[in-house]
């Protein structure tokens, strides 16, 4: 991970950050901001990168991007050919080695309507990727009945944890572990976050029995795996849209189970949301996995009555064991 992204960064702030005494694995973004400090997300702290490689909560000691540097960095992330990455950055980001996504905000560039690419990129969020083996074994007896897998919806505020937790159950869901028998998984990754696929190969552990659709719209690509892959399971992240809906609608019709995450502070939010009201209604999800506000935490699980079934609680991972507090 370590050189995947010191190798983006320009000269002079890579040289800052081989001073840094710091755990790689507790760092979850990194922002570059034309004119502006350097800023990191570090476990649950936001910290500035200091002129003298070291990390500090003020924003006077922080180092500031250069325009230059930041010029530099782009020719990096993009390899030295930006032309061949024109269509990604006209979709806000670059999928990098390792899985890494490299967000990017400038100036777009449209043709006849259409976003072409991307121009004077002012600002860069380089996001880690992180995998978390093991992190969703404690929740498997909550999503496993008599009559099989409920339709799970996992929900979170921003970096709740969601998309950690849906990609290890996907794992778990293709490789059977912890199960009474594996499932063939359909994932749709459009923003090319679960399966973090560089080249079109996955650099995320999904099991052997994911397919997955990178960079493709939720709603098509779940039409595609009904039609083309007869997926047991489709896996989705950050519904919301009513196209969503409606594909979610149809391949539960085929006999799909879903596993999808949806941003939301609490249960209460959730329910307030108008793209839910007919799939509360009817019951569609079986089970609601409601995180807390740090990744680990959970606020409540519920079944499609809306019934409590855990309340509050901490669900440890550690390498070597697993538990729930």
């Amino acid at each position: 991970m370590e050189m995947e992204i010191m190798r983006i960064l320009p000269l002079q702030i890579r040289r800052l950050f081989e001073r840094l005494d710091m755990d790689w694995d507790r760092l979850q973004e990194i922002r570059l901001r034309v004119h502006k400090p350097v800023i990191l997300q570090y476990g649950e702290k936001e910290l500035f990168l200091s002129g003298h490689g070291f990390l500090t909560g003020e924003q006077s000691l922080g180092y500031v991007t250069g325009g230059e540097e930041m010029k530099e960095a782009v020719e990096y992330i993009s390899n030295y050919s930006r032309y061949a990455y024109e269509e990604e950055m006209g979709q806000g980001y670059i999928t990098i080695r390792g899985g890494h996504r490299v967000g990017l905000a400038g100036q777009l560039v449209r043709e006849r309507g259409a976003t072409k690419g991307m121009k004077y990129i002012s600002c860069i969020n380089i996001r880690l990727a992180h995998e978390v083996i093991g992190c969703g074994t404690w929740l498997l007896p909550y999503l496993q009945g008599e009559q099989g897998l409920y339709n799970t919806l996992l929900v979170s505020p921003p970096r709740g944890g969601k998309t950690t937790l849906l990609r290890d159950l996907i794992r778990l869901l293709s490789d059977g572990e912890g199960m009474d028998r594996a499932y063939t998984v359909g994932v749709v990754d459009e923003r090319s976050e679960i399966g973090a696929c560089f080249r079109g190969i996955p650099q995320n552990t999904l099991g052997c029995r994911t397919d997955i659709l990178d960079g493709c719209p939720k709603a098509e690509g779940m039409m595609l795996l009904v039609r083309s892959m007869a997926p047991e399971v489709i896996a989705v992240d950050e519904i919301g849209s009513e196209d969503d809906m409606t594909a979610m609608e149809y391949a539960m019709h085929c006999g799909v189970h879903i596993l999808a995450t949806i941003h939301g502070a609490d249960w209460e939010e959730l329910q307030r949301k108008s793209a839910m009201v007919k799939l509360f209604r009817e019951q569609f999800f079986g089970r609601y996995v409601v995180l807390g506000h740090h990744p680990g935490m959970v606020q409540g699980i519920y079944d499609g009555a809306g019934t409590p079934l855990c309340g509050p609680c901490k669900a440890l991972v550690q390498q070597d064991r697993k538990k729930v507090v």
